[in-house]
């Protein structure tokens, strides 16, 4: 027996980077993990990282858990679009009845993040992408899996954050929204407390996704990425952790980072190490602004 065995997982966004490490993380811990993403298929590409393609895509998600020997159920959705967030909602309801964790990790960027442009002359659409598939995805897809779990009285919902949340990292649209990411975890666990239903708010570190492995090709990533950085599966460790967590109920409404995760449960990552703790950035900078 797997500690998640039986349970129904909904991860979003998971063609790649910490989407595809949450999933075959669910997937190692027995979970049946739908998945959901724009790039159903390798040819499907959709998003590039100085100039170049991010390879990733839902069948690849899907066919890396099978080789691990799990069950994954891709559904291609644009989170932008609440007819097909709806619809991957209504399929897991017909298929499976249930749904146990839901991992918000949909996420659109814009070259302006990866750059680090200055607010002032990026798009406007860096920060709607942003808004839009990120934020406003999450709230959608959280509702949908409230009215799924509530029911039974039982159920987590995570938001994959960052360390954004609590000062600046690469320009201001990503910090907002991942700032934003960890209200919504907490304001959201407090309307769901009375009903048995766990939500917080999960920061990875620095992640080795497909988009830093073309930076690191071009010499655009930061020097000390890859002694300071964890593998997407860390992410998928630390979410089933908690999944399997009978007193979930004690975390929900807080933010914690994946070393926190790893060092009180006690998995590791792919090669056995503990990476670095993004906690060492609290606490955040002052806001430049007080109210009194």
């Amino acid at each position: 027996m797997k500690p998640l065995d039986g349970r129904i997982a909904l991860v979003t966004g998971a063609s790649r980077g910490a989407g595809k490490g949450i999933a075959i993380g669910l997937a190692e811990a027995g979970a049946t993990v739908y998945i959901t993403g724009r790039t159903g298929a390798p040819t499907d590409t959709h998003e590039t990282v100085a100039g170049k393609e991010i390879p990733g895509a839902l069948s690849e998600t899907v066919a890396e858990i099978n080789e691990r020997g799990g069950k994954a159920v891709p559904i291609p959705c644009n989170h932008r679009d609440d007819a097909q967030v709806a619809r991957v909602f209504e399929q897991i309801k017909q298929e499976a009845g249930v749904l146990d964790v839901l991992v918000n990790n949909a996420y659109q960027s814009h070259e302006a993040t990866s750059s680090g442009m200055r607010f002032w002359d990026a798009p406007i659409e860096s920060w709607d992408n942003q808004m839009t598939v990120g934020l406003r995805s999450a709230y959608v897809a959280s509702q949908h899996a409230a009215r799924m779990m509530i029911p039974r009285r039982k159920g987590l919902i995570v938001n994959i954050s960052s360390r954004a949340a609590a000062g600046y990292v690469l320009e201001t649209a990503y910090c907002v929204t991942k700032a934003a990411l960890d209200r919504l975890a907490g304001d959201m666990a407090h309307e769901l407390r009375p009903h048995g239903v766990a939500a917080l708010s999960l920061w990875p570190g620095a992640l080795r996704t497909e988009k830093i492995q073309i930076l690191e090709s071009l010499s655009l990533a930061p020097a000390d990425l890859h002694r300071d950085s964890e593998s997407t599966l860390y992410s998928g460790r630390a979410v089933a952790a908690l999944a399997a967590d009978p007193n979930i109920m004690e975390k929900s409404g807080k933010v914690f980072t994946t070393r926190d995760l790893g060092d009180e449960y006690g998995f590791t990552d792919i090669d056995g190490s503990q990476p670095v703790n993004s906690r060492r950035y609290w606490p955040p900078p002052p806001p430049a602004v007080y109210p009194s």
